[in-house]
């Protein structure tokens, strides 16, 4: 892979922040449940009772707002966990959770959840390190939408979907190896699709990406990676 691709560190999920003791306890008062790419694993609204961590794949969390409009809102990966907000308040699921692949996810009851949390340290305080790098992380893309251009929080996402997702080609450029759409990308980045395209169209008027149906190349990490630091639109 790379190395401009690897600018970013990479958070610790859930599942690594456990010990062998933790992840037993979990195990044993989960399910093990399998997915098939594009299905919907929790939805937004539902009143279900449970929690997944995934183990295998990636899924990515979105929100329709009261105007249709549906922003994309994260990228979830192997060991992180799911669902946590409405399992442990009771209210209703915030967001739509849907497999970008194969997934393998541990479904575990509210309850058990929280009795194992109650008395396994090592859980509680997993969860409260996830619950504030969630914060954290809606804290710091409100910031950016604010004061980067999109061209900027596009290139600095792609690289790091390239890094944790890339398949490396021939010629040193990265298959984002992910179906997400343009649509997908504007939520990600707080932006228009319209706004997404225009950058993508001058990114591929450069040989700096390849684009197609749910699929894009990163042909010039480098020039991703420069515009990703300076802040630049790329254009």
């Amino acid at each position: 892979m790379d190395s401009a691709i690897r600018h970013r560190p990479r958070r610790l999920p859930f599942w690594s922040l456990l010990d062998d003791d933790a992840r037993t306890r979990l195990l044993a008062a989960g399910t093990m449940t399998a997915f098939p790419p594009r299905e919907t694993l929790l939805r937004q609204y539902d009143l279900t009772d449970h929690l997944l961590v995934l183990r295998r794949g990636c899924a990515k969390v979105a929100a329709n707002s009261a105007a249709g409009y549906q922003a994309v809102l994260a990228i979830r990966r192997a060991g992180d966990l799911l669902g946590e907000q409405a399992a442990l308040d009771g209210g209703p699921r915030s967001a739509t959770l849907t497999s970008l692949t194969k997934v393998e996810a541990l479904m575990i009851p509210s309850s058990a959840f929280r009795e194992a949390a109650g008395s396994v340290p090592v859980i509680a305080l997993a969860l409260q390190q996830v619950l504030s790098e969630r914060l954290r992380e809606s804290d710091g893309h409100r910031a950016a939408a604010g004061s980067e251009a999109v061209g900027a929080r596009l290139a600095a996402l792609l690289l790091e979907l390239g890094a944790e997702y890339g398949r490396p080609q021939a010629d040193g450029a990265v298959l984002i190896a992910l179906p997400l759409s343009q649509d997908d990308f504007a939520g990600l980045v707080l932006s228009s699709r319209r706004t997404v395209s225009r950058v993508l169209e001058q990114w591929r008027g450069h040989g700096w990406v390849t684009t197609g149906r749910n699929r894009l190349t990163i042909d010039r990490p480098d020039e991703l990676k420069r515009l990703s630091v300076s802040g630049d639109q790329g254009a």
